[in-house]
């Protein structure tokens, strides 16, 4: 699939990978509608092509709301990369008594049910869109992480909900097979976003120093690079990929 002249929708688009994804479909000629929540989004510097629009991922109004906007736009709504998401720590049973309930609920509501919601949103448009080569109308590129399938002690939120969208992928591209939505999943392993900025330089070579290879973070614009090729590889479908440098981690 072209990614010129095509819209795409990014979540999460103020910052990390969404951003470098945003930035780099935008560089490639798409027209990006970028989502995050307002503050975010409302800082983030201006990039030709890009339009921000704010809405929360778990809010159906808000999401109808941006998909309508890029449906309508003078392109046709091609790509959807679904970068949106939070992290916590809480151990099942924590020196101060078991994992706070609404936290977990909040984890799983942003990064599963947040990422279904724009997913099945954004499908409905696609579909309404005109047919290209082998019936193809659009990609879905959903986001989880290597946490889905090696969880670490304090991650119990976290990975639950990566593994959601990991066990959703394969449903839901062969539903959407017949609408010629692809979708697909990156699993991304301990990346260089702003979740890290806070952490010491000592703690940030010892979390690359964990990585086989190249013994290093990873970097948002290789996540980017990879939803590019993804788009453009039409016979990529019902798969996550890892993108780690081999990385498989620990326990804790």
């Amino acid at each position: 699939m072209e990614i010129t002249d095509t819209a795409a929708i990014v979540t999460g688009a103020a910052s990390g990978l969404g951003g470098a994804t945003a930035r780099t479909l935008a560089a490639r000629g798409a027209k990006v509608f970028a989502l995050d929540l307002p503050d975010p989004i409302g800082k983030a510097a201006p990039i030709e092509g890009v339009t921000c629009l704010a809405a929360d991922v778990t809010d159906a109004d808000q999401v109808r709301a941006a998909v309508g906007t890029a449906a309508a736009s003078d392109r046709p709504l091609r790509i959807l990369v679904n970068c949106a998401g939070v992290g916590t720590a809480g151990r099942v049973l924590g020196k101060s008594g078991p994992h706070d309930l609404d936290v977990y609920r909040r984890v799983i509501e942003v990064n599963l049910i947040g990422t279904f919601n724009v997913l099945r949103l954004a499908a409905e448009a696609m579909a309404k869109t005109a047919e290209l080569a082998d019936g193809q109308r659009g990609v879905v590129v959903n986001t989880a992480s290597v946490a889905a399938f090696d969880g670490q002690i304090g991650q119990v939120a976290y990975a639950s909900s990566k593994g959601g969208v990991v066990g959703l992928t394969l449903p839901a591209a062969r539903e959407l097979a017949s609408s010629g939505i692809r979708v697909m999943t990156i699993a991304p392993g301990i990346i260089d976003t702003p979740m890290l900025a806070g952490v010491s330089e000592t703690f940030r070579a010892g979390l690359a120093a964990g990585v086989p290879f190249p013994k290093r973070l990873g970097l948002p614009s290789e996540y980017a690079q990879l939803v590019v090729a993804i788009v453009e590889h039409d016979y990529l479908n019902g798969e996550v990929i890892r993108m780690d440098g081999a990385l498989r981690m620990a326990p804790r």
